[in-house]
């Protein structure tokens, strides 16, 4: 009991340090932004010990809410002289697009769609009169953010949402993304560096490889890819018309998909709570994105894969979003059982720390290198609250304590060697902490 309450106050420590008022920095240095997603886990865990200051996380987010509702993956701060000298500031040029805020610099992108996640996680935290006001409070901005996704993301009315960036999945450099990259989107200047060997000289100019080693980064041609990618968008001025019309680059994604039906759940939840009548076209969308997730599993795999927007081709590279549908909560028993097949098979997901980001016998596997390999605790945090949704009780808790017991041994880094346990990324992460405080909790 002692460690646990000890483990909990560090926990807490780090997420005080991380603290910037209205918003929680990931890490220090590395991350000064805010992020949509790393918002959301934090308030999820900062309920248990601050209630008033995890509702704080999530309004913070809904300033940078643009006005077709779309909610961006960054805000990178005021609008202000010394904003417009830096960096980021100059890389997104939100204003470029007249929907992003006035007084506000953002991303041009979005994040995986937690917040409703984060909402009810909060509700649970109070008594049916706050949790009213709260719902009440933050549904406007939540309803016109589902509604951008089906709007602008669905332009077929298939059911899945598609991404423009790989970014926008959460998880940056996952391999299925950057193999169709690079067969398909690789642009020149890009594969001639890359023939070139000129990896070791575009490092010296990388902001983050100063602070952590170049193995547990983005491979430089890699983050090129991604800047090039982002590029391509702000040409577009974030205009998804102009962004598909000229084939650019768009998937399915997976993980984002299933992200998106629990959150929908959510809406459907909370819109019942406050008495408050959802359209027939959403929720005939909502029903239409369960039933079409279906159509990503590949039967002579056995796995669920992100596909292709526009030719609807499974991109077959594995990654730990082929368990996300258990989180989704809409699979039969009998494809769920299959992932926890996978799960439990040593070859594939590992014989010992918490879930990698790849399989352990993809040939994209390396147990440092960002999201090609690494345990992040905040995808297991999700596999864990679907797998006790689905019934497999005993594998949620074992998940859950060898996932505490990871960063009890190496501290609240970024993310995990999952061969040995042994810490890598930034240190002090505030989702890491945030996320072991509700696993300790609940």
């Amino acid at each position: 009991m002692e460690e646990t309450t000890d483990l909990a106050d560090a926990a807490q420590k780090v997420l005080k340090e991380n603290d910037r008022e209205n918003f929680t920095i990931p890490a220090e240095g590395l991350y000064p932004h805010q992020w949509l997603w790393d918002s959301c886990f934090i308030a999820i865990g900062l309920r248990h010990t601050d209630l008033d200051r995890a509702q704080t996380e999530i309004l913070s987010l809904l300033r940078g809410q643009w006005a077709n509702g779309m909610l961006p993956n960054m805000i990178l701060g005021d609008n202000t002289f010394l904003n417009r000298r830096s960096p980021a500031y100059r890389i997104w040029k939100s204003w470029l697009n007249p929907n992003s805020p006035d007084e506000l610099v953002t991303s041009g992108i979005t994040q995986p769609p937690l917040l409703a996640e984060a909402i009810v996680k909060l509700g649970d935290r109070m008594n049916k009169t706050e949790r009213r006001s709260w719902y009440q409070t933050v549904f406007p901005a939540l309803l016109a953010y589902h509604e951008w996704l089906y709007r602008e993301r669905d332009p077929h009315n298939e059911g899945l949402v598609l991404q423009i960036h790989p970014w926008e999945t959460g998880l940056d450099n996952t391999p299925p993304w950057m193999n169709e990259i690079r067969e398909h989107s690789l642009p020149l200047w890009i594969s001639l560096l890359e023939k070139a060997h000129m990896s070791p000289l575009i490092n010296i100019f990388r902001r983050d490889t100063l602070r952590i080693p170049s193995a547990e980064r983005l491979d430089a041609i890699d983050a090129l890819v991604l800047y090039s990618t982002q590029r391509r968008l702000r040409r577009k001025n974030y205009d998804i018309d102009n962004i598909l019309a000229h084939s650019l680059f768009a998937v399915e994604d997976l993980s984002f998909n299933a992200i998106f039906i629990r959150a929908n759940q959510h809406l459907i939840d909370i819109a019942s709570f406050i008495n408050t009548k959802l359209s027939d076209e959403l929720l005939n969308n909502i029903k239409k994105t369960q039933s079409t997730l279906e159509e990503l599993w590949d039967p002579y795999t056995n796995q669920y894969y992100s596909r292709n927007f526009v030719t609807h081709r499974l991109l077959k590279e594995s990654s730990i979003a082929t368990l996300m549908p258990l989180y989704a909560g809409s699979i039969s028993k009998e494809r769920a059982k299959k992932l926890v097949k996978m799960l439990e098979n040593e070859h594939f997901f590992g014989p010992s720390y918490p879930i990698p980001s790849v399989p352990v016998n993809s040939s994209w596997f390396k147990p440092t290198l960002y999201w090609q390999g690494p345990t992040w605790v905040n995808m297991n945090w999700l596999i864990i609250d679907g797998l006790e949704r689905n019934g497999f009780h005993d594998h949620a808790n074992a998940l859950k304590e060898s996932t505490i017991e990871m960063v009890k041994r190496s501290g609240f880094s970024e993310y995990f060697n999952p061969l040995t346990g042994e810490a890598a990324g930034a240190k002090n992460f505030s989702w890491t902490a945030a996320l072991v405080i509700d696993l300790l909790k609940t």
